[in-house]
């Protein structure tokens, strides 16, 4: 593992905590996702930062960046495209729709019609868009950040639950600090504070770090571990239903990633438990008895923690 890669990534982390102030937890867990070529779905109440934060992302790494407002207009040809009639050149023409890029910032994705947000399915899952019969392959890397607006808010419809899945972790930012929100306040300017972000990587390097990912070495007894929590989930007397298969492979690439990160070549339990509850928390549907019980999602998830038996790997898990 090279460390001029890790230096690479912690200086898109520093770059990024120029302009999302007081959120270090937060961004490197959306870098550990980037690492591990994982999409991320946030959900928060409007004006905390997430459209900023893309932005900021996108900067660092040097990667084409593309903004799409989900409104119940959107369509799915804008995001996948469509052909249009050339007169001059008697021919149609295809025209690159929204995905055609390096990261997309699906803004609101729960504010828009369930067919246009199916249409993230393939390109989310397969890094591909099939049109008219034509399959074409979107650029590398291509990572979606989608924002949605709380459940139950105005204007907003659940997204499907495949849909869902198909996002690597679920989190959210929260206000800010008071001192962080007071030295935000102070910087206040004419110029849009994504400017003071400096390109540090770019997409090629950062290609490279996402397959230097799958070299982190995970122990027989770990990928027991990882299963065995994924499992827990689906006979919990408080989840109506357990998390799916891809929640595993989920759970395998981000934890190397999270060790990758750390600087280790290897998984340790510690880089598991840290990534349960991202990969987990919009995977699992909670029941009527955990209502009752006043339960939360977080609360199972470090109930299903403290009851599987971790395996012992010395000083570092």
């Amino acid at each position: 593992m090279s460390v001029n890669y890790i230096e690479s990534a912690n200086a898109v982390l520093r770059e990024v905590n120029k302009v999302i102030l007081g959120k270090n937890n937060e961004i490197l867990e959306i870098m550990t996702a980037f690492l591990a070529n994982g999409h991320v779905l946030l959900e928060d109440i409007p004006g905390v930062g997430k459209t900023t934060l893309a932005v900021a992302f996108s900067k660092a790494m040097g990667l084409e960046c593309k903004r799409v407002q989900f409104t119940p207009d959107v369509m799915p040809s804008d995001l996948t495209g469509f052909s249009v009639y050339r007169r001059d050149e008697e021919r149609f023409v295809y025209q690159e729709g929204s995905v055609f890029c390096n990261l997309l910032l699906a803004d609101e994705i729960n504010r828009t019609s369930p067919k246009t947000q199916s249409a993230l399915l393939e390109v989310m899952e397969e890094r591909k868009v099939s049109v008219e019969g034509v399959t074409r392959d979107v650029p590398k890397p291509f990572l979606v950040v989608a924002t949605q607006n709380p459940s139950g808010t105005s204007g907003t419809q659940m997204l499907p639950e495949a849909q869902i899945d198909r996002f690597m972790i679920n989190m959210s930012l929260g206000y800010p600090d008071f001192n962080s929100e007071l030295q935000m306040a102070h910087s206040v300017g004419k110029k849009a504070r994504t400017d003071m972000v400096n390109p540090v990587l770019t997409k090629e390097i950062m290609l490279e770090m996402q397959d230097s990912i799958y070299n982190i070495y995970i122990k027989d007894e770990v990928y027991s571990y990882i299963l065995k929590l994924v499992s827990a989930t689906r006979n919990n007397p408080y989840i109506e239903r357990g998390a799916s298969p891809r929640a595993t492979i989920a759970m395998v690439k981000m934890s190397k990633a999270a060790a990758w990160i750390k600087g280790r070549d290897f998984v340790v339990p510690n880089d598991v438990i840290g990534q349960l509850p991202y990969v987990l928390n919009h995977r699992i549907i909670l029941n009527s008895g955990a209502r009752l019980s006043g339960q939360t999602k977080y609360s199972v998830i470090k109930q299903i923690i403290d009851t599987v038996e971790r395996p012992y790997m010395g000083v570092n898990q």
